[in-house]
């Protein structure tokens, strides 16, 4: 692994998994075994902070996948016996909290790792994972949900982070590669359009063109089949969850594809995590994402829309290491019943 840095940490990319705080370290990832907020000196000396591990922190911490609400730290005297609640108010000058406000005010990126007991939506049960890179946007004094022990406002060091656009989340070495290609291709398809509309008088000038952001997003996500697709399509070993069709080509390798339930990207903002992931047939892929199929409460499969030549489970495959979070599957059946009305049996 490469040494730690503000931002990147060369050779880990976005999706990976280590089984405990030891590997995380042992990555660069985070300074510490313990802490949540990990420190490091910037280059004048001062320190920063580089990372954070959302592991279940204090009440009033806010995690909604692409933007985070986190409290800062106290020291282990000025914490209730949950470790959740504050005996007293935090201080900006106590080092944690230091570092994070001098990050905000320097603009630094921010690696958040997802710990076991952190948001059920997102954990990993028994694993962290590396979820990317992310802006502090705001650092203000706060008021906690809970008062202290005499029922005075506990004043709490909290600051809310954005996640940065797929674009700006590091790739593999091979994605690099494979991205640079196909914008590149793009680049000359553009050229060869330019030049068939000048005509004889020639191809415009072209340097300092840039491609919009959601472009690069779009082709990042065909060249990344994400580490989180990659371990579920291993866990049912290319099975889909619907119709239990496995594929094969005619190499001999099984095919399968990693469905999103609540979709990547607006206005949806899906978390690209195991718990919103299906391993699906290409066919029940298309299907989940049109709503002609849904998922219910009980994990039955609901059939919106007619199908043919295939049978369908009446309830989802799941595996016991794979716990599908059901404010997904409800967020996709609501999402398909406002826009298609009463469903089709």
């Amino acid at each position: 692994m490469g040494e730690r840095v503000i931002g990147h940490i060369d050779g880990v990319v976005p999706g990976a998994v280590f089984p405990r705080r030891t590997d995380v370290k042992r990555a660069n990832l985070h300074s510490d075994t313990m802490r949540g907020i990990s420190r490091l000196k910037d280059i004048d000396g001062s320190y920063v902070a580089d990372a954070i591990v959302l592991n279940g922190g204090y009440e009033d911490d806010e995690d909604d996948w692409v933007s985070i609400k986190y409290t800062g730290a106290s020291p282990d005297k000025e914490k209730g016996k949950d470790g959740k609640t504050l005996l007293r108010s935090q201080s900006w000058e106590y080092r944690d909290n230091a570092a994070l406000q001098l990050s905000f005010e320097r603009g630094h990126p921010v690696r958040i790792i997802r710990g076991p007991e952190g948001d059920p939506r997102y954990s990993l049960h028994g694993n962290y994972r590396y979820d990317g890179l992310y802006q502090i946007t705001e650092a203000r004094t706060a008021i906690s949900k809970s008062p202290s022990l005499d029922g005075s406002p506990i004043e709490i060091c909290q600051v809310e982070l954005k996640r940065l656009p797929d674009p700006e989340q590091e790739l593999t070495p091979a994605e690099r590669k494979i991205t640079s290609v196909l914008l590149e291709q793009e680049k000359r398809m553009k050229v060869e359009s330019k030049r068939g509309s000048a005509g004889l008088g020639g191809l415009e000038h072209l340097d300092g063109e840039r491609f919009p952001t959601t472009r690069t997003t779009s082709i990042q996500r065909i060249v990344r089949d994400a580490a989180a697709a990659r371990r579920i399509k291993q866990l049912y070993e290319n099975e889909c969850q619907i119709c239990e069709m496995r594929l094969v080509g005619s190499d001999g390798k099984p095919y399968s594809e990693g469905a999103h339930i609540k979709p990547l990207g607006n206005p949806h903002n899906g978390p690209d995590v195991e718990r919103n992931i299906l391993c699906l047939c290409p066919n029940c892929h298309v299907r989940l994402d049109i709503g002609a199929i849904a998922i219910g409460d009980d994990w039955s499969i609901i059939v919106r829309a007619g199908m043919f030549g295939e049978n369908i489970r009446t309830t989802l495959k799941r595996h016991k290491r794979h716990r599908v979070h059901q404010e997904y599957v409800r967020y996709h059946r609501d999402w398909w019943q406002k826009k298609s009305g009463p469903s089709q049996t």
